[in-house]
């Protein structure tokens, strides 16, 4: 192996590994480190970053801003399957896997690299949202798992490491494992992974503790263009812009907090703890709205499609041609949820309070209970004898015959002994 592209954070982890990869396989490694709208702590900046990889030896660094192409194509699409895994996680990280995948194979091929490597460990999904994509993307790449194949077990080995062989560790106490993007943020490890423990209140960064929040609230309203959030209280702006300014608000009012007991891919079930202000409201309003311009039928049928989108989605096939397919589906239902949506955050809670919409299928004059509606009540019963018509059947013979029988047999007179 004569190169190697590394999915560099600049933390402990991928800084052992560089290392590593350079020792075990006397590569040359290229760091790949991409901004997906992530904070970076004491991590500094991108460039700090990129002065941690060259110091410890790296001649090409990549950093890519893929803010963008992250929410254009991978968080809309989401957004417009109401992406909630088992009911709860909006996908924020898993999304962005094969993002990342998609940039490591082409630097890959821009360097002539054989393999590409990342920090993913063995028991987690990101290595299968990884992996699968890479190889789907370039069959002959070989992907590598540091994490898996060290002898290191522990985090203390790592510092020890980091330590012998002159790493800066910025923080070698970490308690928790992060990983942030502009749609949400999950932390796990230390009392976490303690499903019987009540998570300490610093494991959340981004939100307000809902006990905290303002007690009146707040409304905020959103624009959609065919499913795309396009607006917040009036003003319009781009996808992404949508994003962080619903963020700022809905954090403030202590919304996206999430608490889930999760099935991993891997088989593995999880506590997850997640901030996903934006995520929670944009997804609330969005359901909101396509619910209010849909059909009945639509809106069942589009039910089960956006769970196995997001199943699919989190288990890291999102280049599966079943994934295409349903979201052909989903952008044409999605062509007519155009409109706005007012949604109530309050102390930790998101609801819809109010929509309107060029393409709703309602009309106040059928729906009225006041003088003047046009819904001609008279056809009512006719269509519930229609309706009802097998259900009753079918009652009457399972237990219409039954009680039938019981009748008749209290009515008979009793037999003489």
């Amino acid at each position: 192996m004569k190169k190697i592209v590394l999915m560099y954070s600049g933390g402990l982890d991928t800084s052992c590994m560089l290392k590593w990869l350079q020792d075990k396989y006397k590569a040359k490694v290229i760091s790949f480190t991409a901004d997906l709208g992530q904070e970076l702590g004491e991590k500094g900046s991108f460039k700090a970053i990129e002065d941690k990889a060259k110091m410890l030896g790296v001649e090409k660094r990549y950093t890519v801003d893929l803010k963008e192409e992250f929410t254009n194509e991978y968080v809309v699409p989401t957004i417009k399957a109401n992406g909630l895994y088992q009911g709860i996680y909006p996908l924020s990280t898993a999304i962005g896997r094969p993002l990342l995948a998609k940039h490591a194979v082409l630097i890959a091929e821009k360097e002539g690299a054989d393999a590409i490597a990342h920090g993913c460990t063995g028991k987690g999904n990101d290595q299968v949202r990884i992996n699968v994509t890479a190889r789907a993307l370039k069959p002959d790449i070989k992907v590598l798992q540091p994490l898996v194949d060290w002898e290191m077990k522990s985090r203390a080995e790592e510092v020890e490491y980091a330590k012998k062989n002159g790493i800066p560790i910025a923080n070698a106490n970490k308690k928790y494992s992060t990983d942030e993007n502009l749609f949400g943020r999950s932390c796990e490890c230390d009392i976490l992974e303690h499903p019987e423990e009540i998570p300490p209140e610093d494991a959340c960064v981004w939100t307000v503790n809902p006990a905290k929040a303002p007690d009146t609230g707040e409304v905020v309203k959103i624009g959609f263009e065919k499913g795309i959030p396009v607006s917040v209280n009036d003003k319009k702006m781009s996808p992404m812009q949508v994003i962080e300014e619903v963020h700022v608000i809905a954090a403030r009012n202590g919304v996206g907090r999430l608490e889930h007991m999760e099935d991993r891919t891997v088989g593995l079930k999880s506590r997850e703890t997640y901030e996903c202000p934006a995520a929670v409201t944009l997804i609330t309003a969005h359901k909101d709205l396509e619910k209010y311009v849909c059909t009945k039928h639509e809106n069942s049928f589009k039910t089960l499609v956006d769970q196995r989108w997001t199943e699919l989605a989190y288990e890291g096939l999102w280049i599966d041609p079943l994934k295409e397919d349903l979201d052909a589906f989903i952008n044409e239902v999605n062509s007519r949820v155009t409109g706005w949506v007012k949604v109530l955050l309050l102390k930790g809670s998101a609801r819809a309070v109010a929509r309107d919409s060029p393409n709703a299928i309602y009309s106040y004059k059928l729906a009225t209970y006041e003088l003047g509606s046009t819904y001609d009540q008279q056809a009512s019963a006719g269509f519930i004898e229609i309706h009802g018509l097998q259900s009753r059947m079918a009652y009457q013979i399972k237990h219409g015959a039954v009680a039938a029988a019981a009748s008749d047999a209290k009515k008979a007179p009793a037999k003489k002994k």
